[in-house]
C-alpha cells in the first residue's frame, strides 16, 4: 500500500514516514503544496495524509484540485486547525477523515487502515484530462467545450481510456472491459472503434490524446509536442 504524505514540518513528516514504513506501507513525502499536488496527480497512491497549511498551495486547494480532476483517492487531513468549521470544511470538500495535531500514531494508523478497508467512498462523476471532459452521470463528453457525439460503446471505450490514463491497455483488456468478450486475433472490431473514436476526439484538435502503443494496444495521455 502506497501512502503520500504532504506535510511541511520535517519532524512530523519523518515520524510519519518511519512509522508507516515499519507497518508495511510504502510512504513518500512532499513538503510543499505544488509538489504534493503534482505527485498526487501523476503517481498512484492508496491514501494521502494531507496538512492544511502548506507552502505554495494549501491543503484545501489540493483536495479541490484532486476531486475536480476525477481523483477519488482517500484523503486524511492531519492538521493543527482544530475548529469545527475547519473539520466541516474538510469533510464537505471530500476528505475521508480529519485528525488534529498533536496526534497519537496508533490512532492515525488505525484511521488509515479503516479508510483502506472501507475502500473508495465515491466515484468521480466528472473525469478530465487536458481539455477533454467526461460527465459520467449524463454520459456526456466534451472537448474544448464542444460536445462530442459518441455512441454508447464509444463513450464506454473513452471512459476506460480516461480512467486508466497514462497506462498502455492491451486489446484483450479493452475488449473484456468494453465489449465483455474476447476478440479473435483476426478481428478488427477494436481498431475500427478506435479509429472512429479518434475521428471525434482527436482529429478536430491539434493535440492528440489517443495513442497506439506498438505491440501492446492503446493509451490515452497528453504528450508534449
Amino acid at each position: 500500500m502506497r501512502v503520500l504524505i504532504i506535510e511541511d514540518e520535517a519532524k512530523t513528516a519523518a515520524y510519519l514516514r518511519q512509522g508507516l514504513s515499519e507497518n508495511g506501507f510504502t510512504a513518500e513525502v512532499c513538503t510543499n503544496g505544488e509538489d504534493g499536488l503534482h505527485q498526487a496527480l501523476t503517481v498512484e497512491n492508496d491514501v494521502i495524509i494531507l496538512d492544511v497549511m502548506l507552502p505554495g498551495r494549501d491543503g484545501w486547494s489540493i483536495l479541490e484540485a484532486l476531486r475536480k480532476a476525477g481523483k477519488p483517492i482517500p484523503i486524511l487531513f492531519l492538521t493543527a486547525r482544530d475548529t469545527v468549521y475547519d473539520k466541516v470544511k474538510g469533510l464537505e470538500l471530500g476528505a475521508d477523515d480529519y485528525l488534529v495535531k498533536p496526534f497519537d500514531f496508533a490512532e492515525l494508523l488505525a484511521r488509515v487502515r479503516m479508510i483502506l478497508r472501507r475502500g473508495p467512498t465515491r466515484q468521480a462523476e466528472v473525469l478530465r484530462i487536458g481539455d477533454l471532459q467526461l460527465d459520467l452521470p449524463r454520459r456526456k463528453a466534451t472537448r474544448a467545450g464542444a460536445r462530442l457525439e459518441l455512441t454508447a460503446k464509444e463513450f464506454s471505450l473513452l471512459e476506460l481510456l480516461v480512467r486508466r490514463r497514462g497506462e498502455p491497455l492491451s486489446r484483450t483488456l479493452i475488449a473484456e472491459q468494453v465489449w465483455d468478450v474476447n476478440f479473435d486475433s483476426d478481428s478488427n472490431v477494436l481498431e475500427v472503434a478506435i479509429r472512429r473514436l479518434r475521428s471525434k476526439v482527436d482529429d478536430p484538435f491539434a493535440t492528440k490524446l489517443i495513442h497506439t502503443v506498438r505491440g501492446v494496444g492503446y493509451v490515452l495521455e497528453e504528450r508534449a509536442e
